[in-house]
């Protein structure tokens, strides 16, 4: 299992920098200028990496001022600043360039390789209220059976990640109870955006005759997923790959399909197996900030790497031997780290 960081300023230093590789300082020319988008993104991740509501993620930046000047925030936001803010960052198109980001920094590490070699993907869902398990059968009205349940809807993603780093390649949020079969094309075409993948594996709830062929014949990426979707019975798969399964699956690397369940293990342990957001948009805004914080606490640093003097940003040092390379720029066309003379990429 990768290691993550325990540090929130080492998480909100290195979220500042993903901020500040993909957002303007502002959003608007007459904006107020208060605060930075890249500022605001930092507290997000810190919200989601320390498991707060926006009230206590202002409360705790007011009583700590040592995280608040790590990113050179003069103020504190109202807790409705940083709600307005989720709204704004957290677009679909932008949270495919943040987490874009955090691969790109993944590869000068080390830690991702130019193609990712064995890939997996699994779909798992959320809870969508607070209330404990003991008090949901406490709940139940007569008989001998306890209630194990309170809703009917939940949030659900696929999650695909890199088999080697546990980092997450791509996330697609959406409801449940449903099949996974429909998000296939989506989280495969979003993952293959940012990175090559040569193998993936994937579980049963994927099985299907044109999952194989649009993986290997249109995308050029190999899949391993168990034929066991229908009726049991001992006759051979319907489709080519299919059969090809049942007969040659044990002979590949399938068996490292658990990757992808220690990532969704992670994501529940470390930030809750239980989503704040209420609604649907908030919720999948949610999930997505939740992969990106991971991806961030993997790539955690062991010293202060960002340091703002008259503004000029710039960076120090990475946990591994590397630093992004000199070239490296923003969106915008703005060279947003410089390479230190001592620092060798790897």
């Amino acid at each position: 299992m990768s290691t993550t960081t325990k540090s929130p300023r080492r998480v909100l230093l290195f979220a500042y920098l993903i901020g500040r590789m993909n957002f303007r300082d502002y959003a608007h020319k007459y904006s107020p200028k208060k605060f930075t988008q890249p500022q605001l993104f930092a507290c997000l991740v810190l919200k989601e990496f320390l498991r707060l509501d926006y009230r206590k993620l202002a409360a705790l930046l007011r009583d700590c001022n040592e995280l608040a000047a790590a990113i050179d925030l003069a103020g504190i936001p109202h807790f409705t600043t940083f709600q307005k803010a989720a709204d704004r960052l957290l677009l679909v198109a932008d949270v495919r360039k943040l987490l874009e980001a955090t691969l790109d920094v993944a590869r000068v590490q080390g830690r991702l390789k130019p193609r990712c070699d064995l890939a997996a993907l699994d779909g798992t869902g959320w809870e969508s209220h607070h209330a404990s398990h003991y008090f949901v059968r406490r709940r139940a009205k007569g008989g001998k059976t306890h209630q194990d349940t309170t809703y009917r809807r939940f949030p659900k993603a696929g999650v695909l990640c890199d088999c080697r780093s546990h980092l997450i390649l791509s996330i697609v949020p959406g409801r449940g109870p449903a099949p996974d079969v429909p998000h296939f094309r989506a989280v495969l075409d979003d993952a293959l955006r940012r990175q090559p993948i040569t193998t993936l594996v994937a579980d049963a709830g994927y099985d299907a005759e044109h999952v194989h062929e649009y993986a290997r014949e249109e995308c050029g990426v190999n899949t391993f997923i168990p034929p066991l979707i229908g009726r049991p019975t001992k006759k051979k798969p319907s489709g080519y790959w299919r059969r090809r399964m049942a007969s040659r699956l044990h002979l590949t690397r399938y068996g490292q399909r658990w990757q992808v369940e220690t990532v969704n293990s992670m994501l529940k342990r470390l930030m809750g197996s239980a989503l704040r957001a209420r609604r649907y948009h908030s919720q999948c805004r949610e999930l997505s900030l939740r992969a990106i914080t991971l991806n961030v606490m993997i790539l955690r640093c062991q010293r202060g790497f960002l340091q703002s003097m008259s503004g000029t940003f710039h960076k120090q040092r990475f946990l591994t031997p590397l630093s992004i390379p000199a070239c490296a720029k923003d969106r915008f066309g703005r060279v947003c780290c410089k390479k230190p003379a001592s620092a060798a990429a790897v």
